[in-house]
């Protein structure tokens, strides 16, 4: 079983690549050799693993790209993106990865003629600002950042190319994802993590938007458990479509930091201050409900609770130095 990450070195790529490392062979996997093909601008600190093969260098790169998938691959998970901030702010840059660069691999993957599962990272972003006053299976998409307009085009090619054969495409909406490293990503809902670290750590965090603000909401792990459950989706699923919304957990800031009070053993009430910011509440949070009954049939999760999601979002971090320890190890790739 040959799989090709893009993206590979950014923060949902690195837990998923951990996942894969992880998981126990099922089904036909048992008796196929794992090897991973990670590509990302950086890659930085990985496992010694030998089931691992570097490709570090730009998507865009046809050379690279080539490389990568010479002996053929049986699924692709394409996370590699600008995100929203930094795709509005640099059209050209944005473009060139979210646009050319995905008909530089769809079109690679044609050539190789071997119809690989190709697991695409899309965003809730395709739904723009002002959302519907309801989100469901039938909403359809009016993107208002280039960033949206980029996925949506994404989601439009992979069910064209799976239409003419060539790969076998899902495309999985994203919300939010949480909880990110506290660098520089261009995300502009890089204050929905930064308020889950800093009061999981018992430090004080002014809030963008107002505490009555509600958000879609999902941790790494569900994310990842949920791209993964999209490469294994038997293709008697993909007759309703090729693009899924996926169940979120919707909260008001209010309820996240109860629950990081009640999962930390934090004043989260006393730690958090409100300062709204109309912009960014606008975009991130207003989130209307969602409803999404045939992604709950087809097996796709949410986190469940808002405390459940809470744990998950930081999972693996014991006390509140080790938050911010364990971020700062990780990468900023796309």
């Amino acid at each position: 079983m040959r799989i090709l990450i893009t993206g590979a070195g950014g923060f949902v790529g690195r837990a998923l690549t951990a996942q894969l490392l992880a998981a126990e062979p099922v089904g036909e996997a048992k008796d196929q050799q794992l090897e991973l093909l990670l590509l990302d601008h950086q890659l930085g600190d990985l496992p010694g693993d030998p089931r691992l093969a570097i490709f570090e260098g730009d998507l865009g790169n046809p050379a690279l790209l080539e490389r990568a998938i010479a002996g053929g691959v049986d699924r692709v998970f394409h996370l590699a993106s600008v995100p929203g901030g930094a795709a509005e702010a640099h059209f050209e840059h944005g473009l060139k990865v979210n646009l050319d660069a995905t008909v530089g691999l769809l079109e690679a993957l044609r050539r190789k003629a071997s119809r690989p599962r190709y697991v695409f990272a899309s965003t809730i972003g395709v739904y723009g600002v002002p959302m519907p006053d309801l989100i469901d299976e039938q909403t359809v998409p009016a993107p208002s950042l280039s960033y949206g307009a980029h996925k949506l085009v994404g989601e439009i090619l992979a069910a064209d190319y799976s239409r003419r054969g060539y790969i076998d495409g899902v495309s999985l909406r994203l919300p939010g994802i949480v909880a990110r490293p506290p660098q520089a990503t261009g995300m502009l809902s890089a204050f929905l993590s930064d308020m889950l670290r800093e009061v999981a750590r018992g430090q004080r965090f002014v809030c963008p938007v107002a505490r009555t603000g509600v958000s879609w909401w999902m941790s790494r792990a569900c994310v990842v458990d949920n791209l993964l459950h999209a490469g294994e989706l038997p293709e008697s699923q993909l007759a309703r479509g090729r693009t899924w919304l996926l169940p979120v957990l919707r909260a008001s800031m209010a309820e996240v930091v109860a629950a990081l009070g009640s999962v930390y053993g934090v004043d989260a009430e006393a730690l958090v201050s409100y300062r709204d910011d109309p912009g960014l509440r606008a975009q991130f949070a207003s989130f209307p409900p969602l409803r999404c009954p045939d992604s709950l049939a087809a097996g796709f999760r949410s986190d469940g609770t808002v405390e459940s999601m809470v744990r998950r979002a930081l999972e693996g971090l014991s006390g509140r130095d080790d938050v911010e320890a364990s971020w700062t190890r990780a990468s900023n790739s796309c």
